[in-house]
């Protein structure tokens, strides 16, 4: 049971991390696992709706996520491992123990973005539709997915006065989980709100790269479980590759339709 509060605000909840407990499956299927479950039925609803809006097979996105869905689990847990070795190597099957904890976004992300480029050019699909799908899924998934971390009391900040201080493990902390949450939030507000004039396939993966590694950047100065390479975090840094390649992807996407519409135009 933790006990989670906001002080600030007058909050204090006591959460079990069991949603629905059942003894022989390690105690229960936990609140983490029904978030993340429902970020990802919650994404593939709105972007087979999407597909459908723009006169594209929704089958296709539905077996492209059987594929990916798995693979992005695994690259979640390479990621963590490879950047906490030194947690695993003198007993490496420990390796394999994901539900003790410990995968990262980043490593998902990418090895998501791998399966898609595979499965779009093996059924001659339009990767850059398809990579603005993802980006719709990926900050739905994101935005309800970070509540899990709530939940189990983990991904918080730096002590913190502010009025929105976490009370979590006897600290007053700032909430991180949260400010990733609603950044996600505004974020998939825009982009899904202006896709309609989006003008250029890429835009909505571009600007999802750029808005979530600034976002991504900002928290995770402030988290104090950060994977760490020597004295650098390891998210700030592939955040910062990320804002760049997001930036260099929108004007190329964007300089490419603007040429295509000048050649119509001639």
């Amino acid at each position: 049971m933790n006990v989670i509060g906001f002080p600030g605000l007058g909050i204090e909840l006591h959460i079990n991390e069991i949603a629905i407990p059942i003894p022989f499956l390690n105690g229960g299927i936990r609140w983490y696992a029904l978030l993340i479950t429902t970020g990802i039925l919650l994404a593939l609803w709105i972007c087979g709706k999407e597909l459908k809006r723009q006169g594209e097979n929704p089958e296709h996105l539905y077996n492209l996520v059987l594929w990916a869905l798995p693979l992005a689990i695994i690259g979640a847990r390479i990621y963590y491992v490879l950047f906490s070795w030194q947690e695993y190597k003198d007993n490496l099957i420990s390796v394999f123990y994901i539900w003790e904890g410990g995968i990262a976004i980043y490593g998902a992300v990418i090895a998501a973005f791998m399966v898609a480029v595979l499965y779009c050019r093996k059924n001659k699909l339009s990767l850059w539709k398809y990579f603005d799908i993802g980006a719709y899924g990926f900050l739905i998934g994101q935005i309800i997915g970070r509540w899990g971390n709530f939940v189990n009391g983990e991904a918080y900040g730096t002590a913190t006065n502010l009025p929105w201080r976490m009370l979590v493990n006897g600290q007053m902390v700032h909430p991180t989980f949260l400010y990733e949450s609603l950044w996600n939030f505004v974020g998939f507000l825009y982009i899904w709100l202006t896709r309609k004039k989006k003008g250029f396939d890429g835009r909505a993966i571009s600007l999802y790269m750029i808005w979530y590694g600034i976002g991504r950047f900002w928290v995770e100065g402030l988290r104090i479980d950060s994977l760490m390479l020597g004295n650098l975090r390891v998210s700030q840094l592939v955040s910062i590759i990320l804002i760049i390649l997001g930036v260099c992807l929108y004007i190329s996407r964007k300089r490419k339709y603007k040429e295509h519409v000048d050649d119509m135009e001639k």
